[in-house]
């Protein structure tokens, strides 16, 4: 009776999934065959080694440790940290973690060069602040990274923050290169991976969404340096 029953459960399961295969979409398809497969294939070791047939069985568990071995390796790589987008002024270099939205940076001139963002309190943030003077684009990110850890720190400032980023224009046009830190991509990425770090940033970033426009702005721009080259 035993080897009719583990024959009838394999038919069952093989029936299973037929109805899975006809009615899922391929990447759901895919999915299922990663997490079951270990599992397919163990049931089927047991049921050979209840017939007697050792060493078939055991090419099934071990076909089946393999199998979980790569599901979990799978599942590691993508829990793995995800990408970094790179943002560089004349005097600062920022970094924004696409998972946590946390934003990190390091001065690149002046007083407190080769310090990182986090290392310096309120204070020396806002003695930086009035050294950038007339660098509108360091300004602009150094106040994102203010807006994010002193929500309260432009009460300390004299106001005239605006005409002075108006009064330093971009020096020139974004490069691919630059383009592909923004986006935190690799050199050569799809279109298709383009849209989605773009996709991926402005969910994040969006002025609407309480973001910065400096940054949504660069993003957009390398979103469009990027695409025109795909065309």
């Amino acid at each position: 009776m035993t080897v009719p029953f583990y024959l009838a459960a394999l038919v069952l399961l093989g029936a299973l999934g037929t109805l899975v295969f006809v009615r899922a979409s391929p990447a759901r398809l895919a999915a299922a065959i990663h997490a079951t497969g270990p599992l397919l294939a163990g049931l089927a070791g047991i049921g050979l080694l209840v017939m007697g047939r050792v060493g078939l069985a055991g090419v099934a568990f071990s076909m089946a440790a393999a199998w979980y071995l790569s599901y979990r390796n799978r599942r590691a790589v993508r829990r793995s940290p995800g990408r970094i987008s790179t943002v560089r002024t004349a005097a600062l270099e920022m970094e924004l973690d696409h998972d946590s939205g946390g934003l990190e940076g390091m001065v690149l001139a002046g007083r407190f060069e080769g310090r990182m963002l986090s290392a310096l309190d309120r204070d020396e943030l806002l003695e930086l602040h009035t050294a950038l003077g007339e660098d509108g684009e360091s300004l602009q990110l150094l106040e994102t990274y203010l807006d994010g850890r002193f929500p309260g720190w432009r009460e300390s400032t004299d106001g005239d923050t605006d005409r002075r980023q108006r009064a330093s224009p971009r020096s020139g046009p974004m490069t691919e290169e630059e383009a592909y830190k923004v986006l935190g991509l690799e050199a050569g990425a799809s279109a298709a991976d383009i849209r989605e770090a773009h996709r991926r940033l402005m969910q994040r970033l969006h002025p609407d969404l309480g973001g910065s426009s400096f940054l949504a702005a660069r993003i957009n721009e390398a979103r469009d340096v990027l695409l025109d080259g795909h065309e």
